[in-house]
């Protein structure tokens, strides 16, 4: 994979593939050692490598609020709305982080005493 350090000495990966409706049906839960690049790094590779969007938690303590890495390895911040399903969460309704949306104003980040 592009994205990963080709000479580091731990190179595991564990993925865990389940599927889900919304925008984004398909959930990889992908978990790699400490020496591996930076989490957008390796999103941005596996976007362009299966030629599909990625999204991945952002850092902050929004949980409406996440990056998207693209086909073509640019990635941006953007919001989804989370709705519960037997199968799992669903995401849908993507839309660009441009601080205006609401679920940015309503953020914990916001709210922290």
């Amino acid at each position: 994979m592009t994205g990963m350090s080709e000479d580091a000495e731990d190179s595991a990966v564990l993925v865990d593939v389940y599927h889900v409706g919304g925008e984004f049906p398909t959930m990889i839960d992908l978990y790699l050692v400490p020496s591996v690049d930076h989490e957008i790094t390796v999103a941005s590779a596996v976007a362009v490598e299966l030629g599909a969007a990625v999204l991945l938690p952002d850092d902050s303590l929004n949980p409406t609020r996440y990056v998207l890495s693209e086909p073509d390895g640019t990635w941006r911040t953007v919001h989804v709305d989370e709705i519960e399903t037997d199968e799992g969460t669903e995401r849908r309704h993507l839309r660009p982080c441009t601080g205006a949306d609401p679920a940015c104003a309503v953020g914990p980040e916001r709210n922290a005493a």
